[in-house]
């Protein structure tokens, strides 16, 4: 433990606020950490020490010590480690007889991948490993194509919102001592990590469209490219195999998700719109400022903007998570999740990210498809959740008393 409570930390104002130090009286600046220096200090006391007389013990569990806690501002730069093709694709030194044959090739390779056989009906039953509330299970990529009307079999009506999952495969998986994320400094993680990474792609696209270096991570493992892909992080007993299919059967109809997603991009906006300010009115002796946002911060001592003040700015393309979402109708042919409510961020077309819920009073309670449901040939077409009335039922009717 002498590691964990002794390390060498880099002195920062926001971090010396967030655990407790202080400059003691007689120590210069230099060697405290001044403007230039690096304080190492001791956590034992900082840690232990919480707010409101509450206190940990030296040897409770840690996850991570944030050492930043202001608000950062979403980049809408691409990251520096995106990558554009430098060349532009063209088809001009390109007989008739070369374009059939790489469109010959690109086929072949499709069909090939198709036709592969689930890892997972290799295993046999007693390979399986059970599944126990702790463990987290793989995520599925879906598309928001729209929303759609349901009844319940007492007549009431509610929106839905429509999910397909698009040709999910795993692409590989990571174990936990292997997985080294991008690092930042927000958290400093103190312990073993216990759950490992796995890789999903969705929607297979043209080789000859991306770079040499994107199809790299697919050539090693033997798939061809995907359009969009996701890291979610699972327990090492539920990690699937390369090349394994992921359908919309990994849910069930009554299960509750989690659904991540960007907000719809919609610009630079004032803060009626933004945030729902009232504005001023129409008339009544108001002079160029019915959609003003107002005061924005006060005189005399505290002279100055307070940071985080509703202002007029960028809205939308944010990343939101809505927890919760229950399902209650799913369409096995053309892998379609029928969603509770129309709430799911994103315009119709954008990507979803599926996860199981972390709600602790909508977990599941039985065993789910584990690590995910096998392909079946010979499966019903629909699953309906049993509030949900059935389109091929008897019309709903009301008998007076």
């Amino acid at each position: 433990m002498g590691g964990l409570w002794d390390s060498p930390v880099p002195w920062t104002p926001s971090a010396s606020r967030s655990i407790g130090l202080t400059k003691k009286p007689g120590v210069p600046s230099s060697s405290f950490g001044g403007r230039h220096g690096i304080v190492y200090a001791s956590y034992r006391d900082a840690l232990t020490r919480t707010s409101r007389n509450s206190y940990l013990s030296p040897l409770s569990p840690i996850d991570n010590i944030t050492t930043r806690s202001h608000f950062s501002q979403p980049r809408f730069r691409p990251p520096y480690w995106y990558l554009p093709k430098e060349r532009v694709m063209s088809d001009e030194l390109l007989t008739q007889e070369n374009k059939d044959f790489l469109n010959e090739v690109k086929q072949d390779k499709l069909i090939q991948q198709s036709a592969l056989v689930s890892p997972l009906a290799k295993n046999e039953p007693q390979e399986l490993v059970q599944w126990n509330p702790s463990t987290r299970r793989v995520g599925l990529i879906a598309r928001k194509i729209g929303n759609y009307p349901l009844w319940s079999k007492d007549g009431k009506k509610f929106q839905t919102t429509l999910l397909q999952i698009v040709d999910n495969h795993v692409i590989k998986y990571i174990p936990p001592e292997e997985f080294k994320p991008m690092k930042t400094s927000k958290v400093v993680w103190k312990e073993k990590r216990k759950l490992g990474c796995l890789l999903v792609g969705s929607e297979t696209i043209d080789p000859s469209t991306v770079t040499k270096e994107y199809c790299g991570l697919f050539n090693s493992v033997g798939m061809l490219p995907k359009k969009h892909l996701c890291r979610f992080m699972v327990s090492p007993h539920a990690a699937l195999p390369t090349g394994t299919p992921l359908f919309a059967t990994h849910f069930r109809v009554g299960d509750h998700v989690d659904i991540r997603a960007k907000t719809i991009d919609r610009g630079f906006q004032g803060v009626m719109k933004r945030w729902g300010f009232k504005g001023m009115p129409a008339s009544h002796g108001v002079t160029k400022t019915h959609r003003r946002p107002g005061n924005i911060g006060a005189g005399g001592e505290k002279a100055r903007v307070w940071p985080g003040t509703k202002m007029p700015g960028h809205m939308g393309n944010r990343w939101r998570t809505l927890r919760g979402v229950k399902i209650l109708r799913i369409n096995t042919k053309h892998n379609i999740l029928w969603m509770l409510g129309v709430g799911i961020p994103g315009e119709t077309g954008a990507m979803c990210y599926l996860f199981d819920t972390v709600l602790p009073l909508k977990k599941l309670n039985t065993p789910p498809p584990f690590p995910t449901h096998p392909p079946v040939e010979d499966l019903p077409i629909e699953y309906h959740d049993e509030s949900v009335h059935l389109f091929d039922e008897p019309t709903i009717t009301f008998e007076e008393s």
